[in-house]
């Protein structure tokens, strides 16, 4: 949790953001994550500062274990003076004793964004889904967090001015607005409306543009006209391509030149033959390409 410190801008994180997106649509398929194409509501997870704080942090908790459709975990939340926003035990269940940072007491409009990241790690335990590191599940979290739809909390809990900043969970802002906008391009959904910090549609709008250039990229027939210059030059040169370049070419066992670039969705590789217009089919997402190989 970043009180009061730098606040890290960017996307350091992004090819391991990509990495969560993929191993998601793995484990859970399109069609279990569809079931989250409604995020958490704003009333469901709002704090007033006149509700009791551990009924309505149990409240708040209970809201966020429904939408990660966990009907058997209940969490045990409280509060304890540390260092990071949260943290959760990862027992066998069906109990999880939830810890959170003091300052939610007097910040109690953030316990929220604080408990959906706790929750997400609670439904990857079940899961059984990591990454090799503990820096890298960290981002996992928070992708699922973001993408399974309550990850906005997260973003609307960052804050940043000339003398003090706040930002909850360990993706940059504008890696969050990258995640918000992969969901929101995928069930047609506008988190920005619920934001109440101003930095939020910011760091919402840098990660729309983002998530946009996804599919703008060749081979794809979205791509613009200097990526699709510089896609011909590459092919013409003896089918190679410069390692900055989302596209390989490789020839297939009857020489027949393939192209493999990433899908705009879920950033699993999609192989297909170079041979102009194609239509192509994600395995994994089942989302369906428009081509010009």
């Amino acid at each position: 949790m970043a009180n009061g410190g730098p606040v890290e801008h960017g996307y350091p994180h992004l090819e391991t953001v990509r990495a969560a997106v993929t191993a998601l649509y793995r484990r859970l398929s399109r069609d279990t994550i569809e079931t989250f194409s409604a995020s958490v509501a704003p009333a469901d997870v709002a704090f007033c500062d006149t509700d009791d704080l551990h009924l309505g942090a149990q409240r708040v908790a209970r809201e966020i274990v429904r939408h990660f459709r966990l009907p058997d975990a209940r969490l045990i939340v409280g509060f304890r003076e540390m260092t990071h926003a949260a943290n959760v035990e990862l027992a066998a269940g069906p109990e999880y004793f939830v810890e959170l940072n003091d300052r939610f007491r007097t910040h109690r409009g953030d316990i929220g964004a604080a408990l959906a990241h706790e929750v997400a790690h609670v439904y990857l335990h079940r899961l059984g889904l990591s990454f090799p590191t503990t820096a890298q599940n960290e981002i996992l979290t928070d992708t699922t967090t973001a993408y399974l739809g309550a990850g906005w909390l997260l973003l609307d809990a960052y804050r940043e001015d000339a003398v003090s900043s706040q930002k909850l969970g360990y993706l940059t802002p504008e890696e969050f607005g990258y995640v918000l906008a992969k969901r929101a391009l995928l069930f047609g959904e506008d988190p920005s409306v619920w934001f109440t910090s101003p930095q939020a549609y910011t760091a919402y709008a840098k990660g729309l543009a983002q998530a946009r250039l996804d599919g703008q990229q060749p081979p794809l027939t979205g791509a613009g006209w200097a990526g699709r210059r510089r896609y011909a030059h590459d092919r013409r040169h003896a089918a190679t391509a410069p390692p900055s370049a989302p596209y390989t070419f490789t020839p297939d066992p009857a020489g027949q030149l393939r192209v493999s670039f990433p899908c705009p969705t879920c950033h699993q590789r999609i192989r297909v033959p170079v041979r102009g217009r194609v239509r192509a089919r994600c395995g994994l997402c089942r989302t369906v390409l428009e081509c010009d190989t």
